[in-house]
């Protein structure tokens, strides 16, 4: 197979990039689906209050700007680097997120809600900080997605307990997104992460808070 030029690499990026923010997004893997609903022998899941469909949505949106800011991070990390088993481990971990890309998107159209309209900044932003952590070798940009996976776990937890108990759906897609991103830290951690050093931890837990108070709202 013909090994891609930098020139190609980088149109295969703006493609990402494109097919990100523009396009419709199929999972390769069935959408989670809850063990069992109230009611569902009469196949009539509990309906949501108007609130609770509002919460479940803004939720919803900030896990799909997550998996926006995913899709730039591997794209830019596999660019980035210079081993090309490392380029294909972060290729593969972006398309296993795209399934979490199309799982909410699914959640936001059922529950009328919409994606933020700040997307195409988030996915700029995290390409620049994915482009700048792979430049710093490819153990430092592996802890980088160690660190992040770990932030983003977290994150997913806490949804789990502000999601209305109602909303199963929404719950089962976040558990198998918490699980999906424990699993790819791990990885990452056995191809030989770095560890971060404290400042950078904090500073990535800074600009989390800020996207993800926006995207709540935006």
């Amino acid at each position: 197979m013909r090994q891609l030029s930098s020139a190609d690499r980088w149109m295969a990026s703006a493609d990402n990039a494109l097919r990100t923010l523009l396009g419709h997004h199929a999972a390769a893997r069935p959408m989670p689906q809850p063990v069992s609903l109230p009611h569902a022998a009469e196949g009539t899941p509990p309906a949501l209050e108007p609130g609770e469909r509002a919460l479940s949505a803004a939720l919803m949106r900030v896990n799909h700007v997550g998996e926006v800011c995913a899709q730039a991070l591997y794209a830019s990390q596999a660019l980035g680097s210079r081993d090309p088993a490392l380029r294909a481990h972060f290729d593969a971990a972006a398309r296993e997120e795209t399934d979490h890309l199309a799982w909410t998107e699914a959640r936001l159209s059922a529950l009328g809600g919409r994606t933020s309209w700040l997307n195409p900044l988030w996915y700029a932003g995290s390409f620049a900080i994915g482009l700048v952590a792979a430049r710093r070798g490819d153990a430092a940009s592996l802890g980088f997605v160690v660190e992040t996976e770990r932030q983003v776990e977290q994150h997913l937890a806490s949804h789990l307990e502000r999601l209305p108990a109602a909303d199963r759906a929404s719950r089962a897609v976040v558990e198998q997104m918490r699980a999906d991103e424990a699993r790819h830290a791990q990885e990452a951690e056995d191809a030989g992460a770095a560890v971060l050093p404290a400042p950078a931890r904090w500073a990535m837990r800074a600009v989390a808070r800020v996207m993800t108070a926006t995207a709540y709202r935006l």
